[in-house]
């Protein structure tokens, strides 16, 4: 008996938010307003 009560909560909170098949999110652009600029330099200099 305590395992079917154990069974019947378990199943309960697994459908919990269950309301019908997966979608998958839009696929809009996103504009993060970000934008990533620059230079890098890179070495051993010496002055003489």
């Amino acid at each position: 008996m305590k395992a079917l009560a154990g069974l019947m909560i378990v199943a309960l909170l697994a459908a919990c938010g269950a309301d019908g098949a997966p979608v998958p999110p839009r696929e809009e652009p996103t504009k993060t307003g970000v934008t990533i600029s620059g230079s890098a330099r890179f070495g051993v200099s010496k002055s003489f």
